[in-house]
């Protein structure tokens, strides 16, 4: 047996930059064992007075617009800059087996050698939302191991895959041109909130889509008002093979932390979503505590045949439940 770390050896390892604390850390707050989660609590809190000092950037995009090769390359360009990266890539779970492939550090091998950049991959899981439910806390700790980019990959753009955007500082959305109509590749919602449209590929004989893509684009977002944060998404061009629209996108990034900022909203916006991390892990809480019940749990054993055949509407039973634990 591997000895366990001590809540100060996880906190001074991580301060200190060290990789594999990191690592452990972070499987240590994805884990479901009550003494982890205790632990891993007490951890994120012994760190906090460290993080915030990052930019927090959200990546998504629809299935083959090539994310990871994107976050290479830009990751990469980045680290000629004097950054340090970290990328959470989140990789979909199985719904059959629970189990994911966690493939990212293969697809970006080159990033990942480098010893300026981190590469995490987690499950999903059950969350939705395009994220991990332990996100968040995976964020803090690489922002107090010193990394001054996190990059968040998600599992891909769907009605869901937008709980991102409530733990980042900007969001950037990937797409592809020349794959039909491109405005009808997405939902509205999701390019209402992002802050940036990303035509990737835009490389070769895909060039000249990708530049009708982006003036398809444009055009959709003038339709859309300006958000509250004074800034109007921006349309680039960008090729992970020739470089294309890699400093533009970086560039526009901390031309967007710099106007946010200076209107109060960045740190506002950060307020919020500590509340929102709040409300999702006192929903969490109350869930775990509701199905470890005991008499919830009888009164579910008792009630499931009836609801599975049909005979109980569940919307019943839930409610019986509910009183059941209220009471």
């Amino acid at each position: 047996m591997k000895k366990r770390l001590s809540l100060e050896e996880y906190a001074a390892g991580i301060r200190s930059g060290n990789r594999v604390v990191l690592s452990q850390a972070i499987t240590l707050v994805e884990s479901a064992l009550e003494a982890d989660q205790a632990l891993a609590s007490q951890l994120v809190q012994a760190v906090l007075p460290h993080t915030g000092q990052s930019i927090r950037i959200g990546i998504t995009g629809v299935p083959g617009v090539g994310k990871s090769t994107f976050i290479e390359a830009f990751g990469k360009m980045l680290l000629d800059l004097g950054k340090k990266v970290a990328v959470l890539a989140v990789d979909p779970s199985s719904q059959l087996t629970k189990g994911s492939i966690l493939g990212d550090k293969t697809r970006m091998e080159d990033l990942a050698l480098d010893k300026r950049a981190y590469i995490r991959p987690s499950p999903s899981g059950t969350t939705l939302g395009g994220v991990s439910g332990k996100t968040r806390e995976a964020m803090l700790l690489c922002e107090a191991a010193g990394f001054d980019v996190i990059l968040i990959e998600t599992v891909g753009v769907g009605q869901s895959e937008t709980a991102v955007k409530n733990m980042v500082d900007f969001f950037l959305l990937l797409m592809l041109s020349g794959a039909g109509d491109e405005l009808q590749g997405i939902k509205k919602g999701i390019m209402e909130m992002a802050d940036m449209l990303v035509i990737h590929k835009a490389d070769g004989d895909n060039l000249e889509a990708a530049q009708k893509a982006k003036s398809n684009y444009q055009n959709a977002l003038h339709l859309f008002q300006e958000n509250l944060k004074n800034w109007s998404p921006k349309v680039v061009l960008a090729s992970s093979v020739s470089g294309l629209g890699l400093n533009q996108i970086w560039s526009l990034v901390l031309d967007y932390e710099e106007k946010v900022k200076f209107s109060g909203f960045w740190e506002a916006i950060r307020s919020e979503q500590r509340l929102d991390w709040l409300e999702d892990q006192v929903q969490e809480l109350l869930g775990r505590a509701f199905l470890k019940n005991a008499q919830v749990q009888q009164l579910l054993r008792e009630e499931k045949p009836k609801v599975k055949s049909g005979e109980l509407h569940p919307g019943v039973l839930a409610h019986r439940l509910m009183d059941l634990f209220l009471n």
